[in-house]
């Protein structure tokens, strides 16, 4: 079967291979009836334009990366993640854009960056990852760093974080607990807080900050720091191995709402009951948070919107490279839920 060309399209349909080009690549050029034209033609052939070629030209791919630390099938553990690409998602949909995930590739994050067939990338809290900048910069796309250290020429999007970690503290501590331990997000450095970067030292520091307020700190040996994996399994071995040992908290102050919902199962397992033994508040307000049994206290923070504010930067950097680069952070507040009680009506 001979191979149908732009020239034949041209042909068919009686206009320039200019125009056939146009239709595909940049209809807003053509009028209305002779798009129409171009593309019935093409549709009763069975003509479609070669998408690698395509991109060659124009240098654009229509398509935007989110790049990741972890591997999918670990990264979709997570809801609050997928929160996240919710928001991300709207504003490609609405701007004619597709959305490539971009995990490490063969772990290896700087390979999966190079093999990206991107327009540019919004980064997931890459501190450390270093490197990874580096191969960014060389790369030549414009990127948009989400849950980082800002840094001062390029465009960044978190939220509050240590106004989220102080507001949960400071309300465990109000409600009259001094027994608490911190479920934190697994961060490499086995515990060693004062290594922490980005969001974790953010959070870690709002904590510290409450803890100070009322003559405690992260030192004191009835604050307990627990690092665990970012899912629903990392609390609940966390709380197991917690439970074990001779010091129970009253409560428990999680870094993540999902890593909150594994302590709950484990806790129910092992008979600690929540709140009547045990308080327990998260970090997110993920939708399954309100579901919980009983509902989850959490730090809400707006995960679509943020999803949706940082794609937003990054397509208008697309579009002018030039733009000077936004630092944006966006608010975040205490939702109370039935997980918490103060101390004097925990039995």
């Amino acid at each position: 079967m001979t191979k149908i060309t732009i020239s034949e399209i041209a042909r068919r349909a009686g206009v320039s291979k200019t125009a056939v080009s146009f239709a595909f690549n940049y209809p807003e050029r053509l009028s209305e009836e002779t798009l129409r034209r171009i593309l019935a033609v093409a549709d009763e052939v069975g003509y479609a334009p070669d998408p690698v070629a395509s991109n060659l030209k124009t240098r654009r791919t229509g398509c935007i990366g989110v790049l990741v630390p972890q591997p999918i099938p670990i990264m979709t553990r997570n809801p609050y993640l997928l929160t996240f690409i919710e928001g991300v998602g709207e504003v490609c949909h609405e701007s004619g854009m597709s959305l490539m995930l971009v995990p490490p590739l063969k772990g290896n994050l700087r390979r999966a960056i190079v093999r990206a067939a991107v327009d540019g990338f919004l980064t997931l809290g890459l501190e450390t990852f270093r490197g990874t900048m580096v191969v960014l910069q060389q790369r030549g796309v414009p990127f948009v760093m989400v849950d980082s250290d800002p840094t001062s020429d390029i465009p960044c999007v978190n939220i509050d974080d240590e106004a989220g970690a102080y507001a949960a503290m400071s309300y465990a501590l109000r409600k009259g607990h001094r027994k608490i331990a911190i479920f934190g997000i697994r961060s490499g450095y086995h515990g060693d807080y004062h290594k922490y970067a980005g969001t974790l030292q953010r959070r870690i520091t709002g904590y510290a900050r409450a803890l100070a307020e009322h003559g405690l700190s992260l030192e004191d040996p009835a604050i307990q720091l627990h690092e665990c994996e970012c899912d629903a399994a990392g609390g609940y071995g966390g709380f197991h191995a917690l439970w074990q040992s001779r010091q129970h908290p009253t409560a428990i102050v999680a870094m993540a709402d999902v890593i909150a919902i594994g302590v709950m199962q484990a806790a129910r397992e092992l008979g600690a009951l929540i709140p009547d033994h045990l308080s327990l508040v998260g970090y997110d307000d993920i939708e399954a948070s309100q579901l919980t049994c009983p509902a989850l206290t959490t730090i809400r923070q707006p995960t679509v919107e943020k999803g949706r504010v940082a794609a937003q930067l990054l397509l208008q950097r697309i579009e002018e490279r030039s733009l000077a680069a936004e630092h944006i952070v966006l608010p975040v507040e205490l939702v109370e839920r039935a997980s918490f009680k103060a101390l004097d009506a925990i039995r």
